[in-house]
């Protein structure tokens, strides 16, 4: 029988106390008082690829095996090739057809990675302004009961630049959040203490902010209109500085979960693709199986090839990722874009069935139940801003229902408004198709999440049927 000072143990709390958050089940013992346990955290991921999918026409005869969206209805969809190795979970995912950002829907898709998350009008050229990702508002949520308010990755690092975006991710002055590619920098950060100085270590750090703060502000009235705008930039920067320091103290004193590493490569580069897709999806699992944040975002690559992102279809034994988007009319085109985009899905599914796996240490369902992941790009065929592949998996326990193909808007039931285009001057031609806004579906996960949202990216309303 439990005594009273184990009936109002706060579970979670035991959990980080011990320092072993992955090597306990749960018991009998806590269950006894469910109705006071805390609540599943609920999480939010977000994979993203550039460059599309294949999207061949039905007279092409690719067509049948090699197009990426299902056939059929919303419960009787049968699988292409491309999608097939997500059968054996196709209770737990939905794909949706029919969806895309207003605002970037006269964009060539090389420009609008930027504005996946974010619905902004960041436009093909001219001048440039993103607003706040879908990520980083939950992040706002959800950041005060974890150690990292969001975990921000990419296969080639950083920010890159304006319409070549490197990350998914923007703050709330919608500012991009640099990702990070290094797995052994990414494990360090999560799960490695930084030793006994850490808080004067932390300390240092907030002494030094708050000099270069300061000094910064003291020239601020001897500055040009153009550099104070800069100079205001960079302060909100050195803000967003402050806030991580500032959660950092707080966490000073709690231990870093202990996690299991036997399956980790931390040396793992994307030259040895599969290794490193397995590595860096490790560490989204361990993320949130330890509760170190609940929320994450993965790009594979920026739109318009180079960097590390083209080396990852040598998984496969395929060349350059980009170049095979623009060699589908050559013999195997389909096939090899197709062959690239079942990859996608395969690590993606890989990720899914892990979550599912692994049972929730609050005891409610496993994670995959407690969290919505997303897979998805910015354009369909051939850079087209129309149309975009998405799927979702998980968050039964946040009211998704799952093992569906929904379709939206009119005039695109077979997926055919823009397929088979194969140049670059393709996107400008007009598409008659109409399509719903992605972010009513932003707003109904926002809602799900626990967010109060009513619009998002400019968008009000939510999704229905999803």
């Amino acid at each position: 029988m439990m005594n009273n000072k184990a009936e109002s143990l706060n579970r979670r709390k035991f959990l980080r106390g011990t320092g072993v958050a992955l090597a306990l089940p749960w018991f009998e013992t806590f269950a006894a008082n469910e109705s006071k346990r805390d609540p599943a955290p609920k999480r939010f991921v977000s994979i993203y690829h550039p460059d599309g999918v294949g999207l061949p026409v039905k007279a092409d005869p690719a067509w049948k095996d090699w197009s990426w969206f299902p056939r059929g209805g919303e419960k009787d969809f049968e699988l292409t090739k491309v999608l097939d190795v997500l059968e054996p979970l196709r209770r737990e995912i939905t794909i949706y057809s029919g969806l895309s950002h207003p605002a970037a829907r006269t964009v060539h898709g090389h420009s609008n990675a930027d504005q996946y998350l974010t619905g902004a009008a960041t436009g093909g050229h001219g001048s440039y302004k993103n607003s706040v990702s879908l990520d980083q508002v939950y992040a706002a949520h959800a950041g005060e009961f974890t150690r990292h308010s969001s975990l921000v990755m990419s296969t080639n690092g950083g920010v890159g630049g304006p319409r070549g975006a490197q990350t998914q991710s923007y703050n709330r002055e919608g500012r991009p959040i640099p990702a990070l590619n290094n797995p052994k920098q990414i494990f360090d950060m999560l799960f490695v203490t930084s030793g006994k100085d850490a808080a004067a270590k932390l300390a240092r750090s907030k002494s030094a902010l708050d000099l270069l703060i300061g000094n910064t502000r003291s020239c601020g009235r001897r500055l040009s209109k153009h550099d104070q705008e800069t100079l205001q930039q960079y302060l909100d920067a050195v803000r967003d500085t402050e806030v991580k320091l500032e959660n950092a103290r707080k966490w000073i004193d709690t231990p870093v979960p202990k996690v299991d590493t036997r399956h980790l490569t931390l040396d793992a580069d994307p030259k040895e693709a599969r290794l490193y897709f397995k590595t860096m999806y490790e560490l989204i699992y361990l993320s949130f199986l330890s509760d170190s944040t609940r929320v994450a975002t993965f790009q594979l690559g920026r739109e318009n090839g180079g960097g590390q992102h083209n080396l990852l279809s040598k998984a496969v034994g395929l060349g350059n990722a980009h170049a095979l988007t623009h060699a589908v009319k050559k013999p195997k085109g389909w096939e090899n874009l197709g062959t690239y985009n079942r990859y996608q899905a395969e690590e993606f599914g890989r990720f899914v069935q892990k979550l599912k796996d692994t049972s929730e240490p609050s005891g409610q369902g496993n994670l995959l139940d407690n969290t919505f992941a997303m897979h998805g790009s910015a354009s369909s065929s051939f850079h087209l801003s129309r149309n975009y592949p998405i799927i979702s998996a998980g968050g039964k326990n946040l009211g998704f229902e799952n093992g569906r193909y929904l379709k939206f808007g009119e005039g695109n039931e077979d997926n055919q408004a823009g397929a088979g285009i194969v140049t670059d001057r393709g996107w400008q031609g007009k598409v008659e198709a109409e399509e719903l806004p992605l972010s009513r579906l932003f707003v109904t996960v926002l809602q799900r999440l626990g967010v109060e949202a009513e619009s998002f990216g400019g968008i009000t309303g939510t999704l229905g049927r999803v």
